[in-house]
């Protein structure tokens, strides 16, 4: 099926930016047969120079360029209130979810997955050429690009420094949200809230910006990592480059169920008894072993007599550097 074709009148102007001249051709010959007027960069300076003389409606940028990279390209573009307005679409690999988030933080509408669909690029660029007015006028922001990062269960939300408000979260968000933390929109955790004023000024005055430690919460034996981005502030909100601006948090909740099958099959524990080790490994006392598994210290330390028994040690010491030794999954670099 050929894409469709626009009408003679209407002919919006797209920039493409990528280093890859087959890959220009093709996004070039596709757009210019859909009736769309097609103008092509290959490298970073060159795509900061012709949007800022062409305006284009839309921008298809490349993620991974040598040299000065997508994400750089779309920081500058955003900084710029001539091209801030201008919706921008990255181009990445399926599998390159990590891409995806730095894209949207530094500022993207969508993106479409390399090598790239002539049909889903078409009807992408025609959903953010129809919500354009609204984009340059501050009123939209990134939703369907982040809702579509709950699809890889990456759950994000957007802060503001300034008053610590919680203004814009993805379903998944709300949901994780509300669980480990027991808050709503526009309330922002104080365990989130602390950690960003703590490293969000830090990665500020970054000139090559390092990501900085990542925030953990823990709920039984999940949890959830919470990582720190450079967000692109709402241009209708002009308090928000003084005081701090805007911040997007993504977050990712992992289980150690598969550690705990370990325990159960390695030992030949009952999951509960997995689960008391598994608290014991992590340097838990039996008291804080109960408040999480729901028991009484009592029946934790009947639990923690099997373990030893089945285990054959005498000590929770011994138990934990038995379980560490057999049970690679324990340790922390496991998952390096």
């Amino acid at each position: 099926m050929r894409p469709h074709v626009l009408q003679p009148e209407s002919s919006p102007l797209v920039l493409i930016v990528d280093d890859v001249p087959e890959s220009l051709a093709a996004l070039h010959d596709m757009l210019d047969e859909t009736g769309y007027t097609a103008l092509v960069a290959s490298d970073g300076p060159t795509a900061l120079v012709r949007a800022r003389q062409a305006r284009p409606d839309v921008i298809l940028l490349d993620a991974l360029m040598p040299g000065m990279d997508g994400f750089e390209v779309a920081r500058r573009l955003k900084a710029d209130e001539r091209t801030a307005s201008i919706p921008i679409l990255f181009m990445t690999g399926l599998t390159e979810t990590e891409h995806l988030i730095e894209g949207l933080a530094a500022g993207a509408v969508d993106y479409v997955t390399k090598p790239v669909k002539p049909q889903e690029v078409i009807a992408r660029i025609g959903v953010h050429l129809r919500t354009s007015r609204q984009i340059r006028q501050g009123s939209i922001v990134q939703q369907q690009a982040r809702n579509a990062l709950d699809a890889f269960g990456f759950a994000t939300i957007t802060v503001r420094m300034r008053d610590g408000r919680l203004l814009w979260q993805t379903p998944l968000a709300r949901e994780l949200l509300w669980r480990y933390c027991g808050t709503e929109a526009p309330v922002t955790p104080e365990p989130v809230l602390q950690w960003l004023r703590r490293h969000g000024p830090e990665l500020c005055r970054q000139e090559s910006p390092v990501e900085p430690p990542r925030l953990t919460l823990t709920q039984g034996t999940r949890r959830l990592t919470l990582r720190l981005y450079r967000s692109v502030d709402d241009p209708a909100d002009t308090s928000a480059d003084s005081e701090g601006g805007h911040w997007l948090i993504v977050m990712q909740e992992t289980s150690d169920t598969s550690v705990l099958e370990a325990l159960m099959q390695t030992f030949g524990l009952t999951a509960r008894e997995a689960e008391v080790l598994y608290w014991v490994v992590q340097g838990k006392i039996n008291r804080d072993i109960a408040d999480i598994v729901g028991a009484s210290p009592a029946t934790v330390k009947k639990h923690l007599e099997r373990i030893h028994a089945k285990l054959g040690v005498e000590t929770r010491t011994a138990a934990a550097a038995l379980a560490l030794q057999r049970v690679p999954q324990l340790r922390p670099n496991a998952a390096a």
